[in-house]
């Protein structure tokens, strides 16, 4: 099944509200709820999404409603991923992260690009459909790709070209998308953004207030949800971070602002080791995932920051006396039994 994190339609209900329509009602009549779109983290089939979005675009009377959403968001709405992508060296380089991690966000839509002159474009295949169609999840997921492009070269830059295949219509754009209006085309023969080539070798402009802000409010909840164990926080740090393949005991130090020194300290004052807890935080994911048979191996294996499955395989049998297949049919099995 395609999958979306649901924090992709970020700000959904607010936008709907002002156009005096009740979320409420548009959520249920795809099948979906409030509660599902509480965790942005929570996936959520991404053709109920496509329908959600066409029919919030007929029930509000706006037929730019997929850029309206996207245009109240920012490259947060990509998860933690979206901020590994930004610290990359060039530009290039994180599109390029952003393209082979982007199932991590999404799975049903892939992200081409190809050079074209001094231009570098940039295309969407989606393998997802609706009955409604799909034109509002591709303003959404265009007007996503524009957002993060802006924030890496950190201005809205008119040399950013959007094109979309839909008419716009009889509408004022400047007033209704000023974020996007100026390197807007509608009615091109594809769905498509070009940037400058050049734009290529830049190193990424990071917004260092989002940033600070993103983990200020993350490290302020886990202080909240955990207030006497560091380890169950940096556990949680891990299930986050695992999937951009950056989990160093650097890195999750500096989202809980700890030196790495302090924050192994602290572990072994629990009696732990900041490998244990690794350890033991990849095998808690992996059994979950394994148990409800919510991924493949290779999908599994990536999501735990391995770049190998064979790697991977190797240490669940270490942890566990099987291999993950193993594991799985011996879950099965046992599941079977009880009932």
């Amino acid at each position: 099944m395609s999958l979306i994190r649901s924090g992709a339609i970020a700000g959904f209900s607010a936008l709907v509200s002002r156009y005096e329509v009740n979320p409420v009602d548009l959520l249920t009549r795809v099948g979906l709820s409030s509660a599902q779109l509480r965790d942005p983290n929570n996936y959520i089939a991404y053709s109920q999404v496509a329908r959600l979005l066409e029919l919030a675009a007929e029930s509000c009377g706006q037929m730019l409603f997929g850029l309206l959403l996207a245009q109240r968001q920012t490259s947060t709405v990509l998860g933690d991923i979206a901020l590994g992508w930004s610290q990359q060296p060039t530009m290039q380089a994180a599109i390029d992260k952003a393209s082979q991690q982007l199932y991590l966000h999404v799975r049903g839509l892939e992200l081409q690009q190809r050079i074209e002159g001094d231009m570098l474009r940039f295309e969407f295949a989606f393998m997802v459909g609706s009955h409604r169609g799909i034109q509002q999840l591709i303003q959404l997921s265009y007007g996503h790709l524009c957002n993060f492009i802006d924030e890496l070269v950190g201005a809205e830059s008119r040399e950013l070209q959007l094109s979309l295949h839909q008419s716009a219509g009889e509408q004022d754009l400047v007033s209704l998308l000023p974020r996007y209006a100026s390197r807007l085309l509608f009615g091109a023969a594809d769905n498509f953004i070009k940037v400058p080539l050049r734009w290529g070798a830049r190193k990424p402009h990071v917004d260092t207030a989002l940033l600070a802000e993103h983990f200020r409010l993350y490290v302020s909840n886990l202080e909240q949800s955990y207030p006497d164990s560091v380890s169950d926080r940096i556990k949680s740090v891990l299930g986050r971070l695992l999937r951009s393949g950056d989990c160093s005991v650097t890195r999750v130090a500096a989202v809980l602002d700890l030196q790495p020194r302090v924050l192994q300290k602290r572990l072994a004052a629990q009696g732990m080791t900041y490998s244990s807890l690794l350890r033991e935080t990849r095998q808690q994911i992996a059994e979950q995932y394994l148990a409800n048979n919510a991924m493949s191996v290779t999908e599994l294996a990536l999501n735990l920051g391995y770049a190998e499955v064979a790697v991977f395989s190797r240490h669940f049998k270490q942890w566990t006396g099987l291999s993950p297949r193993q594991w799985q049919r011996q879950r099965q099995k046992n599941t079977s039994y009880n009932r």
